[in-house]
């Protein structure tokens, strides 16, 4: 039994390759400023990512942008079953092939952008669990570049709430990088400074921990910021019961004037001359209208989006309805 045990910790030897530093060289690459890369170094630190990420023996990965491949080492050394790295930037593409012909058809490397691609089909139908079940051994990682990083999120948490794309798997876990700030948005609790409409969208269909923060001159080249390490496992049952699209709506609605009370956020969800409306939605939501948008609750916005459904199965227009 001892063994045993011992056989699931113990890493996977990798054969001797080039160090990430010798590939840079090696295949003049250099980041590019305008796809806001920014290289990983240091072995150690891309070990504490996968760390973050749990368990992945005998698991399947999938790497989103991972340029020079530190972190697909890292994904292997630990004894992933699969990893399939998706990058855009064909500049990295020898690299990862060298990769892969050392690692026997554990690294499989797809030339595209992740923005455009739904995540399906990536690994064998024996993976997927049922979503009320645990997480299976699916995981997705990445240290994204800063400008699609929002993206990539808003269109997973979109997947998440429909059970597509990377989550026809089961509640596939994501551990990911970010600007500092935006790691500190993603976890913010109510009247934190950094409270808003990425807290509530995260945290109403997600557990979600900031692991840890990398300093910036640990990348090269050195961005302009720290950077932060996020878990995030989808819930069960999301805490607001509603469509993605209409919950996305009425969040960026009532965050629109962060500042001001919540009623001046929710007023724009309605024409103007509706003001009838707003009354009802803070009467029967039992929210406070004079509270600040950081101030409220995922359950308080999800009765603002109880409240806002009710009238719009009523009210032909309403939910099409645009401030702007």
């Amino acid at each position: 039994m001892a063994t045993s045990r011992l056989a699931t910790t113990t890493a996977v030897r990798l054969p001797p390759l080039p160090t990430i530093s010798d590939l840079v060289r090696l295949y003049r690459l250099r980041a590019q400023k305008q796809l806001s890369q920014n290289f990983l170094m240091d072995m150690n630190l891309t070990d504490k990512i996968v760390k973050a990420a749990g368990p992945l023996k005998n698991g399947y990965v999938c790497e989103v942008g991972p340029g020079p491949g530190g972190i697909t080492r890292s994904i292997l050394k630990v004894g992933a079953k699969l990893c399939v790295v998706v990058e855009k930037d064909r500049r990295f593409l020898p690299g990862l092939q060298l990769l892969g012909d050392s690692v026997e058809g554990r690294l499989r490397i797809i030339h595209g952008d992740m923005l455009r691609y739904s995540g399906e089909n990536l690994f064998p139908a024996n993976s997927i669990t049922e979503w009320n079940s645990d997480p299976p051994n699916v995981h997705l990682i990445g240290n994204l570049p800063f400008n699609v990083s929002l993206p990539l999120l808003v269109q997973w948490l979109h997947h998440m709430s429909n059970h597509t794309g990377p989550f026809t798997y089961g509640r596939t876990k994501m551990t990911l990088t970010f600007q500092k700030e935006v790691a500190q948005r993603i976890v913010a609790q109510i009247n934190e400074p950094n409270r808003c409409r990425l807290s509530v969208m995260c945290q109403y269909l997600c557990y979600v921990k900031h692991r840890f923060t990398i300093p910036g001159k640990a990348f090269v080249p050195k961005p302009d910021v720290d950077v932060g390490v996020v878990h995030l496992v989808p819930r069960i049952h999301p805490r607001i019961a509603h469509p993605f699209k209409m919950v996305e709506k009425v969040v960026r609605s009532v965050f629109h004037f962060r500042q001001k009370k919540c009623k001046r956020g929710i007023a724009i969800l309605f024409p103007r001359e509706r003001t009838d409306l707003v009354e009802e939605v803070s009467r029967y939501s039992g929210i406070d209208p004079t509270s600040r948008p950081f101030q409220l609750t995922v359950e308080e916005y999800a009765r603002i989006c109880d409240v806002y459904a009710n009238i719009c199965s009523r009210e032909p227009g309403i939910y099409e309805y645009e401030y702007r």
